[in-house]
């Protein structure tokens, strides 16, 4: 049984207005916080319709290797990718398959139903921007990192640092030809 995670509406959006509105100078950004292998990443907020507990998925003959498979959500058809194929994110300690939750993106975002599987969800959370360092530079660069966030908490009566890279999945679905 597939039980949903409700993602809270902001009032006076929707996701097609919010929709790069995090990629925008200015205000506060809202992500769904999530873990790939021991990583912490996050997409935008509008991107995403709901959060949904694994449940069997049933595995396509000759689909790519990050397509994992399709689901029936509520008798819809979505197909899952692998959000850690897709980046090559690789971990020592592999998850129980039941332990892992998928994130269903905004179909007027995608022009299809699709889910991306992760480790664990862990948030929504709003950032301020001064948290966010956009000026990540790697090798040959990067497109699909809108930046680092860098969120404090307090361990122990110490604080600490926290990264969490900020990915952007509309052009990670556009690159492999995904979406809408």
């Amino acid at each position: 049984m597939i039980q949903e995670q409700e993602i809270p509406e902001i009032p006076g959006s929707s996701p097609l207005s919010g929709a790069g509105s995090a990629k925008a100078e200015g205000g506060p950004v809202q992500l769904v916080e999530f873990l790939l292998g021991r990583e912490y990443f996050a997409i935008d907020l509008f991107d995403v319709r709901e959060v949904v507990e694994y449940t069997h998925i049933t595995h396509l003959p000759s689909a790519p290797g990050h397509i994992r498979g399709i689901i029936d959500l509520r008798g819809e058809i979505t197909t899952i990718i692998d959000l850690r194929s897709m980046l090559s994110i690789e971990d020592a300690v592999e998850r129980d398959e039941k332990e892992k939750r998928i994130i269903v993106l905004d179909p007027r975002m995608t022009g299809r139903k699709i889910g991306i599987i992760v480790d664990d969800v862990r948030s929504v959370s709003t950032f301020d921007r001064d948290q966010v360092d956009n000026e990540v530079i790697l090798d040959g660069g990067n497109s699909q990192i809108l930046g680092i966030i860098r969120k404090r908490h307090v361990v122990k009566g110490r604080e600490e640092t926290e990264l969490i890279i900020w990915i952007d999945i509309r052009k990670i679905l556009h690159e492999m030809q995904i979406g809408a």
